[in-house]
C-alpha cells in the first residue's frame, strides 16, 4: 500500500503550525510535544505529508479494530448522514435500535439492555452510577494497574499515574491488587497460587471495608494500557462468586478488550464469566464516530423499570455513531474478523513475539492473545528489573525513547507505556503485515538490548 497523496511538506508544515497554535493536547506538556502531521490512513497503515508510511501497531488508541477507512463503514456513515444525521436520544431510531440489538446479541448472558454513551469513560461513569443506585451502597473497588477513563469517577477508579494529578479522593473508591504473576504482589510462584492469594486478598479487603458498604467491583477483563495481564484461570470466576456472596455488582470494563481484540467478541468469553454490567467503546465501531455504552443485566435494568434512571447524554446513541457500529459489526461478522484475530495471535503474533523474547535480553515476558499483546522490557531477565523506572520521564526514560525512535525509523508506529511495548495492530491485520511489524520490532529491540545488564 502506498500513500494516496503526493508528499507535500508545505501542507504538513501548515497543519503542524495550526495545531501548535490552537490545539490543546491531552496528557501532554504543551510546549514539549511535536505531534506528527498525518496526511492519510488506510487499513493498517497511515502516512505523513513527507510521504513516510507507518504500520500502526497501536490501532489508534487500540480502537481501529477493522483498520482505517473500511469502505463499508465509511459508506454506512455517508448513507446515514444523508438519511438522518442526528436525533435526540429520547426517540426510537431505527439505526440506534439495530446497533443495540447487534451488541446485545453478542454480549454474554442476559446483558441485553444497552445504554449508549460517547465513549468508554462515560460508560464507566454510568455503570458505577447504576451499581450505586441498584445497591444503595457507595464504595467501589478497583485494581491497581488499571485504566478506566479520564472523567471524574473514571479517573479516580484508575490505578495508574494518570490518576495522581486529579486524585481528589473521590468518595468511596478503594483499590486492591489484581493478579499479575510476573510481578506478583503476593510472592506467588504459580498461576494457581497467584489466583488463590489474589482472591483471598480481595475478600480480606471487602471484609475490612465492610461488605454492606460496597456497591461494585470493577475490573478490566484483560487490563489494557496497564500491561495486558491475562488473569489466571479461575480468577474472574472467583470474583463473580465473591460478588454474589456479598451482593456486590460485578462490572467488567471491556472498552479496550472487546469486539474481537482478544479473539472473542468479548474477553469475558475466554473465562466463562458473566458480569452484571459491561462497559464497551473503541472497537464497537472501530472508532470511526465516538460511541460507547453499558450492557446491562436484566436484574439491574429492572431497578429502573418504574424508577427513572438519573443520567443521560445529548448524543447518546447518535445515529452516525450507531450506523458505524452496525456496519462495523456486520463487517466483523462477514469477514470473520474475530476468528482472524484469534488465528493471527495463535499462529503469527504469539509465536513471533516469543521468538523475539528468546533472542533479545531486553524482553522479560510476552503476554497476550488475539491481537492484544505486551512485551515487558527489562534490564535483566533474572531480576526482572524494568528497563526504565515506574512512570519514568526525561533522561530516566531514555531507553524506551530510543526503542520508540528505532521502531519508527523502521516504519513501525509502536504503542509504548512505561517499560512495555504493546503489539496491538488492527484485528484484521494480514499475516504479511504482522510479520512486517515483528521484523521492525526485532530491529528496535536491538536498541533496547543496549540498555540491559547481563
Amino acid at each position: 500500500m502506498t500513500p494516496h497523496v503526493e508528499p507535500d511538506p508545505q501542507a504538513g508544515a501548515a497543519v503542524k503550525a495550526a495545531d501548535r497554535a490552537h490545539v490543546f493536547h491531552s496528557w501532554s506538556a504543551q510546549g514539549l510535544i511535536d505531534p506528527l502531521a498525518v496526511a492519510g490512513a488506510e487499513g493498517s497503515y497511515f502516512w505523513d505529508y513527507d510521504g513516510n508510511r507507518y504500520l500502526d501497531f497501536t490501532s489508534g488508541l487500540v480502537y481501529t479494530n477493522i483498520g482505517y477507512q473500511h469502505p463499508r463503514v465509511v459508506a454506512a456513515i455517508q448513507e446515514q448522514a444523508a438519511k438522518l444525521t442526528t436525533f435526540a436520544p429520547a426517540f426510537a431510531i431505527d439505526v440506534r435500535s439495530e446497533a443495540a440489538r447487534l451488541i446485545a446479541e453478542r454480549t454474554p448472558g442476559d446483558l441485553d439492555k444497552i445504554f449508549f454513551t460517547n465513549g468508554g469513560a462515560e460508560a464507566v461513569e454510568n455503570a458505577v452510577r447504576m451499581a450505586r443506585l441498584h445497591t444503595g451502597r457507595h464504595k467501589v473497588l478497583s485494581a491497581f494497574r488499571s485504566y478506566h477513563g479520564a472523567t471524574s469517577t473514571a479517573i479516580n477508579l484508575t490505578g495508574d499515574p494518570r490518576r495522581w494529578a486529579s486524585d481528589t479522593g473521590s468518595a468511596g473508591v478503594v483499590r486492591f491488587w489484581a493478579p499479575f504473576l510476573y510481578r506478583s504482589p503476593f510472592y506467588a510462584t504459580t498461576e494457581e497460587q497467584e489466583c488463590e492469594r489474589a482472591l483471598a486478598h480481595l475478600e480480606d479487603t471487602i471484609a475490612f471495608e465492610g461488605p454492606a458498604t460496597i456497591a461494585a467491583i470493577i475490573l478490566e477483563t484483560v487490563p489494557g494500557t496497564a500491561g495486558i495481564m491475562t488473569p489466571p484461570p479461575g480468577y474472574l470466576a472467583g470474583v463473580r462468586e465473591i460478588c454474589d456472596k456479598y451482593g456486590i455488582v460485578f462490572v467488567l470494563d471491556e472498552v479496550m478488550a472487546g469486539f474481537g481484540r482478544t479473539g472473542k467478541w468479548f474477553a469475558a468469553e475466554h473465562f466463562d464469566v458473566v458480569p452484571d454490567l459491561m462497559t464497551f467503546a473503541k472497537g464497537v465501531n472501530s472508532g470511526y464516530v465516538p460511541l460507547g455504552g453499558v450492557a446491562i443485566s436484566a436484574k439491574i435494568a429492572a431497578t429502573f423499570d418504574k424508577r427513572p434512571y438519573p443520567g443521560g447524554l445529548t448524543y447518546s446513541g447518535h445515529p452516525l455513531a450507531c450506523a458505524a457500529a452496525v456496519a462495523t459489526i456486520q463487517v466483523m461478522e462477514d469477514e470473520k474478523v474475530v476468528e482472524h484475530s484469534a488465528r493471527i495471535g495463535e499462529t503469527v503474533l504469539g509465536p513471533g513475539l516469543r521468538e523475539l523474547a528468546e533472542r533479545h535480553p531486553s524482553v522479560g515476558e510476552v503476554r497476550g492473545m488475539g491481537t492484544f499483546w505486551a512485551l515487558d522490557l527489562v534490564k535483566n531477565k533474572e531480576t526482572r528489573e524494568p528497563l526504565v523506572p515506574y512512570n519514568a520521564a526525561g533522561e530516566a526514560n531514555a531507553p524506551m525513547a530510543a526503542f520508540g525512535a528505532a521502531a519508527k525509523n523502521h516504519g513501525l508506529w509502536p504503542f509504548i507505556n512505561m517499560n512495555r511495548t504493546h503489539a496491538v495492530p488492527a484485528c484484521n491485520v494480514s499475516e504479511a503485515e504482522a510479520k512486517e511489524g515483528l521484523s521492525a520490532l526485532d530491529a528496535a529491540l536491538s536498541v533496547a538490548d543496549e540498555h540491559t545488564v547481563r
